[in-house]
């Protein structure tokens, strides 16, 4: 069995673009969200899907397809490897089996760029982004691989991680207020607001809020510089509500807290970007890695984290 691992055309790249988009429109107008996954009915327990041999967490748009693969087929680990590595590893993929396709962008240098570059000890610049597709496969897939591979990670304890959360939020050192009647992020003033976690019906629902904030305070000039100038209703407000509400999403994901749609209310606005430009989610779930690593990067046990939370290249090319 040949693994599926191709180099596309830009018009096979276009194509790709398309049923990406077509496939989280769906998602949408069937009113499921694709980067809040319905845990509850899953086997796995809450994570971030992550490659089994180099413990690297998928980012971007990949952590939304293999989400979706982890609760439609029921798995119930988050280890994701290619055919090679199971190979490689002793084991093999069962006949039969049907992978999940991922991407990433590489650049192609010209030889000519290469040879100056050589000449004069200095890394190559520039070079022609190029999106690459390939297929992971669950470690369930699998036979005959090692067992620590395939022993899943220890499951998440029942109810909210409330220590990790106020750890992370500690250690943002953002201006970050609680109180008042709303939840919200000033990019004049670079502080969040959000209410008090007893105001709300759901206390685990002030987690989600305080990482949808801080997803925005990630995009300060400060520090990722994301363009926060929209006003409420244009396309740029929509674009960065949709990077703060996946980028959040990761956030709980990787803090083990049950993601949900903080603003349902803006699906319609989604839509519209998503359907008129048809690499919008990809550059936007991209962005959201960005923020939520950025965020992640920051927490107490990152230095004893980073093997296990350094993310692939990013997919995004974009």
């Amino acid at each position: 069995m040949a693994q599926a691992r191709t180099t596309r055309t830009a018009d096979e790249r276009t194509n790709l673009y398309e049923q990406i988009t077509n496939r989280i429109i769906a998602e949408l107008e069937a009113g499921r969200v694709p980067w809040v996954q319905p845990w509850g009915s899953s086997k796995a327990s809450i994570g971030m899907p992550y490659n089994a041999v180099s413990n690297r967490r998928y980012s971007g748009i990949n952590v939304l397809t293999l989400w979706d693969a982890i609760v439609s087929r029921g798995f119930a680990s988050h280890a994701f490897l290619t055919f090679r590595q199971a190979l490689a590893l002793g084991g093999h993929v069962r006949r039969g089996e049907r992978g999940a396709g991922v991407i990433y962008t590489r650049r192609f240098i010209p030889k000519e760029e290469r040879r100056r570059t050589d000449n004069e000890s200095r890394e190559p610049s520039g070079g022609i982004p190029f999106l690459k597709w390939f297929t992971v496969f669950s470690v369930e897939q699998c036979e005959g691989l090692p067992a620590h591979i395939c022993e899943p990670r220890p499951p998440i304890p029942e109810g909210l991680i409330l220590p990790q959360a106020e750890a992370l939020i500690e250690a943002t050192g953002a201006d970050f207020r609680i109180g008042g009647p709303s939840a919200y992020y000033s990019p004049r003033h670079d502080y969040v607001q959000v209410p008090r976690p007893d105001d709300f019906h759901d206390p685990v629902n002030w987690h989600r809020t305080a990482f949808h904030e801080l997803s925005h305070w990630v995009g300060g000039a400060a520090r990722l510089d994301r363009d926060q100038t929209g006003s409420f209703g244009s396309v740029a407000y929509g674009r960065e509500e949709l990077i703060a509400e996946m980028s959040g999403a990761f956030v709980c994901a990787a803090l083990g807290i049950t993601p949900t749609v903080r603003h349902a209310d803006y699906l319609g606005s989604w839509l519209e970007i998503i359907r008129e430009d048809s690499r919008a989610i990809l550059r936007a779930a991209s962005a959201a890695s960005k923020a939520a690593d950025y965020l992640l990067a920051l927490r107490p046990d990152a230095a004893r984290a980073a093997n296990d939370d350094d993310p692939e290249p990013d997919p995004a090319l974009l």
